[in-house]
């Protein structure tokens, strides 16, 4: 495997939304579950992103989780390696992103690295330094206050200098705007000063791009999954990209039985259950029998067996919220989503167990669930069911596997129907 593009992701939501914007751009992705095994045997792809749970751990181990998924993608031909961050740079003064950065930057032995989580598709742009959240700056926006790294200063310059231990720069909007040659040499000249990182800014998707023909000759960049974006334009561009990333990634079909699990509580997720009511057999879990010690489980693929020889089938634990908050005062918040993720995740294993290949479930949690108790460690990004929800291709096992992974609000009414239409 000789890698066009290496990413290191500081959570799993921020990797899985940067391996399909890659896809969508041209590269074939791999999307991994923290750093694989030497002898895990992988398909060939333009890019990998290495998933990992580090940012908001202590900044020493987030350095050393981060550098060993560096080193593995360095080891597989990566020439340039980003470091992913949230497109709102939630990190405390004291990191993690200042740390990995500097840790990242001196392993590819770049004097600089350029730094940028603007993302205007999303409503995330930089100017002069600032970070903006739509039409207002981080501090003045409902994201700042993130539970774990509250955000109280827009301007980058200062954010980053609190955490790293070089001097950092900016790359402003009229240089960006005078092209990649401008902000390439900006970029030096800010190395020659001492500067050991810049804040980048981006309006537009063509800053985006602009940066990316600036820095892919680099080995190392930070940024969200905007400058990813740029990136993979830039490789693409210069031939490193596949047609038809995301058609490619699909293979032979994948036979099987399919199936569909709902843990999401959401509006989305029980307007989507009761649209697929009219499609398939739907099993609703009584979670107060769950958490009284009801054979769920057992119950549920009981279900399955009499059906799944006749089509696909629905199991959901999604109740009213009314319900929820009933279950919730009475057991605790934590025992109830523990109860919840377990059952459905033992409710995949049998699932699978029984010969199904084309498994789509709802809800962040109890996706992270299943896919744990799946063992699945390294996935291939295919076509868009709806904004945001890629079809994955499992890597990396003897039998594929085609899942849809969604946050609880995310697809249309036909969300289920419509996933099941796509992987057949």
């Amino acid at each position: 495997m000789s890698l066009a593009l290496g990413c290191v992701a500081d959570d799993y939501t921020g990797a899985s939304d940067l391996a399909n914007t890659l896809t969508k751009a041209g590269l074939r992705t791999i999307q991994t579950i923290g750093v694989p095994e030497d002898d895990r045997a992988l398909p060939e792809a333009d890019a990998v992103v290495v998933a990992l749970k580090s940012r908001s751990i202590p900044a020493d181990e987030a350095v050393a989780r981060s550098r060993e998924a560096e080193r593995w993608l360095r080891a597989r031909g990566a020439a340039h390696v980003m470091f992913k961050v949230c497109s709102t740079f939630d990190s405390t003064d004291a990191g993690n992103i200042g740390p990995v950065m500097d840790a990242l930057r001196e392993a590819a032995g770049e004097p600089i690295a350029l730094v940028t989580p603007a993302f205007p598709e999303t409503g995330r742009s930089v100017y002069q330094g600032n970070l903006f959240v739509g039409a207002v700056p981080l501090n003045e926006s409902p994201l700042k206050d993130h539970p774990l790294n509250p955000m109280r200063d827009a301007n980058l310059v200062r954010v980053l200098a609190r955490q790293s231990t070089g001097a950092v720069g900016l790359i402003d909007t009229a240089t960006v705007a005078r092209g990649a040659e401008a902000v390439a040499a900006r970029l030096d000249a800010l190395a020659e000063e001492g500067k050991q990182a810049a804040i980048a800014d981006a309006i537009f998707d063509a800053d985006l791009e602009t940066l990316g023909r600036a820095i892919v000759t680099k080995k190392f960049s930070v940024g969200a999954s905007g400058l990813g974006l740029g990136l993979a334009r830039a490789l693409v561009a210069d031939g490193r990209g596949t047609r038809d990333a995301a058609g490619a990634a699909m293979g032979e079909p994948v036979g099987g039985a399919a199936a569909c699990l709902a843990g999401s509580c959401s509006q989305a997720t029980l307007q989507q259950i009761a649209a697929a009511e009219a499609q398939m057999p739907v099993l609703r879990l009584d979670t107060a029998a769950l958490l009284a010690g009801a054979d769920a489980v057992g119950e549920a693929l009981a279900f399955a067996d009499e059906r799944l020889t006749a089509g696909p089938v629905l199991i959901a634990s999604s109740a009213n919220p009314e319900a929820v908050r009933a279950l919730q005062a009475q057991h605790g918040v934590d025992a109830v989503g523990h109860a919840i993720e377990t059952a459905l995740a033992a409710i995949a294993e049998g699932l699978v167990a029984r010969g199904v290949r084309r498994l789509v479930v709802a809800g962040g949690e109890t996706s992270g669930a299943v896919v744990d108790r799946l063992g699945l460690r390294a996935f291939l990004l295919g076509p868009e069911i709806a904004a945001g929800v890629p079809i994955l291709r499992s890597a990396g096992r003897p039998e594929p596997m085609l899942l849809a992974l969604k946050s609880g609000n995310f697809g249309g009414p036909d969300f289920f129907g419509r996933a099941l239409d796509m992987m057949a």
